[in-house]
């Protein structure tokens, strides 16, 4: 039993945790407001400002806060964690366990999984373009003459954004939740100042005024579901930040502090609206005071950054998880901080991102065009969580089968009105998350496919390692001092790069070790489980490094750790033998000519082996070979 001050200092942690994850994992959900309400009532579907639409409205709201963010995310789903870590990678690693992507079943997840992942990089591009829009647009209600400048300054402030990526958000960090905190303050401020005035709002608690909605509008009101649906944007980010502050702090600042500050002010707009219809221009604005407008535009200005923050270093997160798993090439991973093993800068994403992201603000002008593309990527990543988490239940967690079917009805049903009815707005915008999704979609799968082909290839006619030593200890060639490493993903067969060092220079090191990296399918491995180490004899070793798909391979501090197994490496007598594959494509069966050609572009640009792992340049020999696919 925990003592009252060791009590008093996990309560301490956790409410310090939580302030912090009011700072990064709210900012996406905590910035709709800004667009939600202007979007139901003048976007592409506009509904007549009344006062039983408006409350029917609100009854939606509030009621898809409740079923998906609070009971789906923050209740159900967040006990997914794959050893502390959420997100759709971790869910697709705890599917794997029972549904291997060997099997039919496995694959058909795993390729659900890697199409949810796909859809994150078109949500990444929208959501800092309409957070930003959405705030700078506030210059047009304070006065009209600001309007030429809405778009010049939001890209400005998005180019600057993206450009101090590669300092790392260390420094800035710092000032996420307290500035977030203020803005949800703020939410809750302008909230009950015109719920007070006009209180008959809160009578949309009650899920008859949606029912009511939905007989009165027919198929008009399922079209409005395409915009309600911005007000649950971001829920995602709950669970895929969870490794980051745990689901305690989580769970704690939604259901304290960001979801009551959330409906204060949805409902504060609402009432404005009933008072008010022609503040349908801009209700989130508009509840403000004139005197209060310039100071609300700075500060949902900074909110939307941090909402744009999360997202860039969600996607980072991402694509190193992708290229663990085998889904990416390597690329270019800068670690920001010292301290802070997750804080990472990826220069090819971060510039893909920003040049997607100005296409965008460009190519739609407004936050309310760009509505009309959001909100298919988050419904689709939705659904897919689901049911991956559907699958989780039953197989690992073993839930009754009828109650597991009932909450899947549920959520399901849910997920699939929004994603339907978001889906007629692809025509409208909704096209561009979705071609994201699926050239994201077909690199991460080429990528995939192209690396199993190309191993089956090298391992076609491959000598078996133990014969080939045993040959090399019975006819031993000339051998030298010092250590040879061959690094190798074959388990078994001989390193093409030991054959054609043998063949060229006749020599071979007085010890020669194997050298694997395996990618685990949890997020980290600690340093008791890295190495594993087999002694093959005649001065051969086996060794294989192991990492989580959320760590950061470094080969030399790993090699320290292999002396308690007898293995030890003074790294400058100490060679690195790198083998460069040449692919040539030639139409053979496993993948399509033009998939052939997109994976030997992606592997010439891929990051070299001896970056990736932090393999010192002075030490490698690089021997190339071709290799037919």
């Amino acid at each position: 039993m925990a003592s009252p001050q060791q009590s008093e200092t996990q309560r301490q942690g956790t409410a310090g945790l939580a302030v912090a994850a009011i700072g990064v994992v709210f900012g996406d959900i905590g910035t709709s407001p800004l667009y939600t309400m202007k979007e139901v009532f003048a976007g592409h579907h506009p509904m007549a400002t009344t006062p039983d639409n408006v409350l029917g409205i609100l009854s939606l709201v509030f009621w898809s806060l409740i079923i998906i963010v609070s009971l789906k995310y923050v209740v159900f789903i967040m006990r997914a964690d794959n050893n502390g870590e959420g997100g759709i990678m971790a869910l697709m690693a705890l599917v794997g366990r029972k549904a291997p992507i060997t099997t039919r079943k496995g694959w058909l997840l795993a390729v659900l999984g890697i199409f949810g992942a796909s859809l994150f990089y078109g949500d990444g591009i929208i959501t800092p373009a309409i957070s930003v829009l959405s705030a700078i647009e506030g210059l047009k209600v304070a006065s009209p003459a600001f309007g030429p400048l809405v778009i010049p300054i939001a890209l400005i402030v998005l180019v600057l954004l993206f450009a101090i990526q590669r300092h790392g958000t260390r420094h800035v960090g710092a000032w996420f939740g307290p500035v977030m905190i203020l803005w949800f303050i703020t939410l809750a401020v302008m909230g009950t100042y015109n719920v007070i005035r006009t209180p008959e709002v809160l009578y949309a608690v009650s899920p008859h005024f949606a029912f009511t909605f939905f007989a009165q509008n027919g198929g008009y009101g399922f079209l409005v579901l395409g915009s309600v649906v911005l007000a649950v944007t971001g829920a995602e980010a709950l669970y895929a930040d969870m490794g980051h502050f745990g689901s305690k702090p989580i769970r704690y600042g939604w259901f304290l502090f960001v979801l009551p500050a959330l409906l204060l002010n949805y409902f504060g707009q609402g009432a404005l609206l009933i008072r008010e219809p022609s503040a349908v221009a801009n209700p989130f604005y508009l509840q403000a005071p004139s005197w209060a407008l310039f100071p609300l535009i700075a500060i949902a200005t900074a909110a939307t950054l941090i909402a744009s923050q999360a997202v860039i270093t969600g996607a980072f997160s991402v694509t190193r998880q992708a290229i663990q798993l085998g889904y990416l090439p390597r690329m270019q991973i800068i670690h920001t901080s010292e301290h802070e093993i997750g804080q990472i800068y990826i220069p090819f994403i971060n510039w893909a991102l920003l040049a997607g992201i100005i296409a965008l603000v460009l190519g739609f002008q407004s936050s309310s065009h760009l509505a009309a593309a959001y909100g298919i990527a988050v419904t689709g990543t939705m659904v897919i969580d689901t049911i991956l988490g559907f699958v989780v239940v039953l197989t690992l967690w073993r839930w009754n089968r009828y109650i597991a079917f009932m909450g899947l009805i549920v959520f399901l049903a849910v997920d699939l009105a929004f994603f339907a009815a978001n889906s007629l707005k692809v025509l409208d915008g909704g096209w561009f998350p979705l071609l994201i999704g699926l050239l994201v979609f077909t690199l991460l799968s080429t990528w995939k496919r192209g690396r199993q082909i190309l191993l089956q290839r090298m391992q076609t006619g491959a000598i078996a390692l133990e014969p080939f030593i045993q040959g090399l200890l019975a006819h031993p060639p000339t051998r030298v001092a010092g250590t040879a490493v061959f690094m190798t993903a074959s388990r078994e067969g001989v390193p093409h790069a030991l054959l054609h060092n043998l063949a060229h220079n006749k020599v071979l090191h007085e010890r020669v070790v194997f050298l694997t990296v395996v990618t685990e399918d949890e997020p980290y491995i600690s340093a008791s489980k890295r190495v594993n180490v087999e002694n093959l004899g005649g001065g051969f070793y086996r060794l294989y490094l192991h990492y989580g798909f959320k760590d950061s391979p470094h080969i030399p501090k790993a090699l320290l750790l292999c002396k308690q197994f007898g293995l030890e490496f003074e790294m400058m007598q100490t060679s690195f033998f790198l083998s460069r594959e040449t692919i040539i494509s030639t139409g053979l069966p496993g993948m399509a000519l033009w998939r052939e050609h997109l994976f030997i572009g992606m592997a010439r640009n891929a990051e070299s082996a001896m970056s990736f792992f932090h393999i010192p340049t002075n030490r490698v020999i690089e021997l190339g070979s071709q290799v037919e696919i």
